[in-house]
């Protein structure tokens, strides 16, 4: 639940700023696309020990946490959250800019799926 909390908060200080760019394009070693469709892209992300990303944006999404995980995100305003994932674990993220960064010694792994669509409302 903490770690859902730190991602809500998280989209909470993303701005209104131009978005930023697509993490397969600007940072293809850490993200590969493992399935795309009309609906979803689902992403396998993976870094090393200390690695760090640039500056990237995601859509709403699920996030599987494949490893355990210690990590910041950097946010385009210059505000930094920790954050932290149990290999198993599976919470919502909202959309978003941030620049990754690894934070342990050891590599982590995580799936992504980014939902393309909005959800359909209830009547």
């Amino acid at each position: 639940m903490r770690v859902l909390s730190v991602l809500v908060a998280l989209a909470s200080f993303t701005t209104s700023q131009a978005r930023a760019q697509d993490p397969t394009v600007v940072d293809s070693r850490h993200y590969r696309v493992v399935f795309e469709n009309d609906q979803v892209r689902v992403l396998r992300i993976t870094y090393g020990p200390h690695e760090r990303s640039v500056m990237h944006d995601h859509p709403a999404g699920v996030v599987v946490f494949l490893t355990d995980q210690r990590g910041k995100f950097t946010l385009p305003a210059g505000q930094t959250v920790e954050i932290a994932g149990r290999a198993g674990e599976a919470i919502w993220t909202e959309a978003g800019a941030h620049l990754p960064e690894n934070l342990g010694n050891e590599p982590f792994e995580l799936i992504l799926v980014e939902i393309k669509t909005p959800p359909a409302r209830a009547r």
